[in-house]
């Protein structure tokens, strides 16, 4: 089935991107059903039958002509209805019994229904329809009464009806695609707005808390360095004010940090931060948990700087842990870490029969906070199914270019708020 819907959707876009082609295809249909068509006798005393009539010559070049209109008539459906009316009114004036030439009228009328407005629609409809059931009804052998002429009446009106219908419908999606694309565009920009008035304020009080307190410290420091030899109970008093200041600026700050932490994160981290020197731990603990790994790392190599470090352990560590969500029973995990010049790549693939595309783009944020932390040190990561089945994920982090502009950052920072 998967394979059989691919096919047609294949399909469906390349008539979509080749619409004269499709327009074609459908010109030599309906000249084969006109041909057909025109063998029919419908006026056969035991009814229609097939074969008994032959078409003129002058008939089926009519045929012919209206079936080679249809190809332009996307591009030119106005000009392509009045071309193939004004034939189908030929037939049925000239010819007796008329062949089936109304049936390209048919497909005209109805892409011009399909591809303008409903009142452009009724009136050319209208003046269509009546123009060929006033020829068929004054010009033809049967009663103007007689179903062939009623047939007239009855297709052309029916394709003024679909084509509205069609043009109605595709206005109603589009509509519906254009407001929901809209209402996306709303969300994503007041989510932007709201991080942003979020981080403002956070900035806004982080500064308040520390230019108040360490001014305070500065002062009083100055103040117990002057009073230290001659008033060392000064000095003291001066100190334990250091002291209050300092107990108060980490206690803000830790108030302030402590909004943007979840639920169940831990108060303050207890331990360095983990990095690639402490990859065998974890490697370890996730083959305790079932996951066979296996790992390739470049031996010799200087150490990475430590934002470097922490987001290579964070990137092994997020994706083996998505490994074993969702890749499947009987799964195994590759990590390499090498380093190609001035860059470090971390790659984790997979085995694994669940695709692990759910991590992505579905419910959970791994991948993202994976690609944010990685960005943030000028690096890259794409993650994607393999084509042998399992999963990918490669990051590529630079070890000294970000780094050194970061430091520089850093300075200019600190020298901008010092003053």
């Amino acid at each position: 089935m998967t394979t059989l819907g691919t096919g047609v959707l294949r399909v469906r876009h390349c008539l979509r991107d080749h619409p004269l082609a499709l327009d074609a295809a459908l010109a030599l249909v309906v000249l084969v059903a006109m041909i057909t068509g025109s063998f029919v006798d419908t006026h056969a005393p035991s009814g229609p039958t097939f074969g008994t009539r032959r078409p003129e010559s002058s008939s089926v070049f009519l045929m012919v002509l209206g079936a080679v209109a249809l190809i332009w008539r996307r591009l030119s459906p106005m000009l392509v209805l009045a071309a193939t009316a004004g034939l189908a009114f030929v037939e049925l004036v000239r010819f007796e019994p008329p062949t089936p030439v109304v049936m390209s009228t048919v497909i005209a009328l109805y892409t011009v229904a399909a591809r303008t407005d409903r009142p452009t629609t009724w009136r050319v409809g209208l003046l269509t329809t009546a123009a060929l059931t006033a020829a068929a009804m004054l010009f033809g052998s049967a009663p103007w009464y007689g179903q062939a002429n009623l047939s007239v009446f009855a297709w052309t009106g029916m394709a003024c009806a679909a084509g509205d219908a069609v043009r109605s419908r595709h206005a109603f999606v589009d509509a519906i695609r254009e407001r929901a694309e809209r209402a996306e565009r709303t969300r994503d920009e007041e989510a932007r707005r709201r991080v942003a008035e979020e981080r403002l304020r956070i900035a806004r009080d982080l500064h308040d808390v520390v230019a108040h307190h360490i001014a305070l410290v500065n002062v009083q420091a100055g103040v117990a360095a002057h009073v230290m030899d001659k008033r060392p109970d000064q000095a003291k008093e001066a100190l334990a004010h250091v002291r209050e200041a300092s107990r108060s600026a980490l206690n803000e700050l830790r108030a302030t940090v402590g909004l943007l932490r979840q639920s169940g994160d831990p108060e303050a981290p207890t331990e360095p931060a983990p990095g690639l020197a402490v990859l065998d731990d974890l490697v370890d603990t996730v083959r305790r948990a079932g996951l066979p790994v296996e790992v390739a790392c470049t031996d010799g190599w200087p150490p990475l700087p430590a934002a470097v470090d922490l987001a290579a352990y964070r990137v092994i560590q997020e994706a083996l842990t998505n490994v074993r969500k969702h890749a499947g029973p009987g799964a195994k995990a590759e990590v390499s870490v090498v380093q190609v010049g001035a860059t470090a790549e971390v790659t984790v693939i997979d085995n694994g029969s669940g695709g692990g595309v759910n991590n992505g783009d579905g419910g959970g944020h791994g991948l993202l906070g994976m690609r944010e932390r990685v960005t943030a040190l000028g690096g890259s990561l794409t993650a994607g199914p393999r084509y042998s089945g399992g999963f990918r994920v490669h990051a590529t982090l630079p070890v000294e270019a970000r780094t050194a502009e970061s430091k520089e950052s850093d300075t200019v920072g600190r020298t901008g708020e010092n003053a």
